[in-house]
């Protein structure tokens, strides 16, 4: 039985049998033209898909809750227009629901209780009208321009447990789209929040100030009442000096909220001020001396204030979401910070050093659903990469244990994929990062690793364009253009190629000189200077990578792409011979489509090297 996380849409035509009372014919006839002409094209172009049809009712699907609340409302804004002209008792109106739920998947069809949820809340909203459930109101954020009516938690038929229920209004929220004269809902405070300083005078505790950023980025997007640029745009701003109203002007924001964090032992020092980015006034500004234990109460503390300093409304169910902290453990908390920045550095040393990091959070939390998914992250990649003695049922069981506590987490999601990518249960794989990237359409794991798996499988297209994705999310990684530098020249985009490149080697160098050990940036940074020509560089950074790690299988690998494509064939092959039966499947897969390669691909050595490989 295959089951899925997806967005579920029900839509039911309002008093059908009226309408076919009064006119059975025309009414088919209008409700055709409307489907096939308008909705099933909507539809469409959200990526959806239409389920199944029933006499006045729609069920479709959609792999991002985004979409779904995003068509659901050009559905209607669509069908209100075409009913502009139309006498009143003659109107095809729909209710619709949106729920985001568990499935069980039956050929083309789909049920269970993610369905029946959507279908009673379509009973619930008003004609011409959403309503949607809690999950789907969190996933959304305010990533859609809506304004939303809480309803409380309300007793739908059939469902055993109460849901909450908000209403969506599909009216523009803009005056100068508004083609009545009623006035527009009242805009959404805009606030950008910048990366905190790391005033630890400790660059290894960059992982802290970050995460500190991102927690108040995610708990102020809870709020519905405020508008919240996105973590990957702000954080372009690391590390720049700013202006403030600059800032402001760019984003198009009205505030913007800055600070520092100083993390001295067991003592922490929080700074935020909220800025006016008009007039450059400060609209508010506090400083937290406090035990480091309390830094969950600062950040609930600072987005509270923000929160009363605009007059915004806050919920109770957003009031109880921001509450809710990601473990009680303040040490496994920082533990996990810093397992998540070793993890993203991907060298075998480094991701072993993060291992360790999220196991001792989960030691210290056995509760902490983010440390288990960032533990299999880790096994699963040093299995795929580093061909490590791996059991892949033990990492499923570990992504598992965080879906078991929390089920709605895009990251263990994304953690299941991975294992079941390593495991080469492709298709499976494929089905959890469609949850991942429904639950949390920002996350840059998901769109990486999905990216990868779909590369090992010859799917470079979909690869390059997941790629792309994940380098909007995370801009300061240099690691993603520089794999994209080999994935552009085989789909034959040189100038794509060129810019990543760019983008790559000056990532990389930042990165080189913040961790001077690490030889991972020269590996695959020497790629990318290749591409621009910098062949002399290219020679330097693989020795460089070499020097610092002569054992690393991975760097063996990445300097054989570099002689390759220096045309340096005995070097390439003898390096290639070495390390690719020790690497994993995903290395070989990757190996197969590498462009760098091509300069040897045809060599005998390379074609018995293949064979050797797939005779196992």
């Amino acid at each position: 039985m295959e089951r899925r996380l997806t967005a579920i849409l029900a839509a039911d035509v309002v008093g059908y049998s009226r309408l076919m009372g009064i006119d059975e014919a025309g009414t088919l006839t209008t409700l055709k033209d409307v489907r096939t002409g308008f909705i099933d094209g909507k539809i469409a172009e959200h990526q959806g898909r239409v389920v199944k049809l029933t006499g006045d009712g729609i069920l479709a699907e959609f792999p991002s809750v985004v979409n779904a609340v995003a068509c659901a409302v050009e559905l209607q804004r669509g069908i209100r227009d075409r009913n502009a002209d139309v006498r009143q008792d003659r109107r095809i109106q729909f209710r619709i629901g949106v729920n985001l739920g568990d499935v069980i998947v039956e050929g083309d069809d789909i049920y269970g209780d993610g369905v029946n949820v959507a279908a009673r809340l379509e009973g619930v909203a008003k004609p011409g009208g959403i309503a949607i459930s809690h999950s789907v109101r969190d996933q959304v954020g305010n990533r859609l321009d809506l304004v939303f009516e809480d309803m409380g938690e309300q007793k739908l038929k059939n469902i055993e447990r109460p849901i909450r229920v908000y209403n969506v209004s599909v009216e523009q929220v803009t005056a100068r789209n508004s083609k009545s004269g009623a006035p527009a809902p009242e805009e959404r405070p805009s606030i950008a929040v910048l990366p905190f300083n790391n005033m630890s005078g400790d660059p290894e505790q960059e992982y802290f100030s970050d995460g500190i950023t991102e927690d108040i980025i995610t708990d102020l997007s809870k709020v519905s009442g405020l508008s919240v640029v996105a973590r990957h745009t702000a954080f372009t701003y690391k590390n720049r000096p700013v202006n403030v109203q600059e800032v402001g002007r760019e984003l198009g924001v009205a505030y913007v909220l800055e600070g520092s964090v100083r993390k001295a032992g067991a003592r922490v020092r929080v700074t935020g001020q909220l800025i006016n980015s008009k007039n450059g006034n400060h609209v508010w500004a506090d400083r937290f001396d406090r035990e480091l234990t309390d830094i969950f109460a600062i950040q609930d503390e600072i987005t509270h204030a923000i929160v009363e300093q605009l007059k915004v409304k806050l919920h109770p169910q957003e009031r109880k979401s921001i509450a809710q902290a990601p473990t009680d453990n303040i040490e496994a908390y920082t533990y996990y910070l810093k397992g998540r920045d070793f993890l993203n550095r991907r060298s075998k040393r480094y991701l072993q050093l993060a291992r360790q990091m999220f196991a001792k959070a989960v030691e210290l939390d056995p509760m902490y659903a983010r440390a288990y998914a960032g533990m299999a992250d880790c096994d699963s990649y040093l299995y795929m990469t580093y061909h490590e003695k791996v059991v892949i049922g033990e990492v499923l069981a570990t992504a598992e244990k965080a879906l078991s506590l929390d089920r709605n987490l895009a990251e263990a999601h994304a953690s299941r994929g991975v294992a079941l990518s390593a495991g080469q249960r492709y298709e499976e794989a494929k089905n959890e990062f469609k949850k991942a990237l429904a639950l949390d359409p920002d996350s840059y794991e998901a769109h990486y690793f999905y990216a990868r798996s779909n590369f090992a499988q010859g799917n470079v297209d979909r690869a390059a364009a997941l790629f792309e994705r994940a380098a909007e999310i995370r801009p300061g990684d240099y690691q993603v253009p520089c794999l994209l530098v080999s994935i552009y020249k085989s789909l034959g985009r040189p100038q794509d190629a060129k810019n990543a490149a760019r983008k790559g080697v000056e990532l990389a160098e930042r990165e080189l000189t913040l961790y001077p050990e690490d030889s991972r940036p020269a590996q695959i940074g020497s790629g990318a200077l290749l591409a621009l020509g910098e062949k002399d560089r290219a020679r330097e950074w693989t020795a460089r990578a070499l020097a610092i790690d002569p054992d690393d299988l991975v760097a063996q690998y990445n300097a054989a792409c570099t002689y390759s494509s220096l045309r340096d064939v005995d070097a390439a092959l003898d390096l290639l011979e070495q390390c690719l039966p020790k690497l994993g499947h995903e290395k070989v897969q990757w190996a197969k489509y590498d462009s760098d390669f091509d300069p040897v691909r045809n060599h005998p050595r390379y074609q018995r090297l293949f064979e050797r490989i797939d005779q196992g």
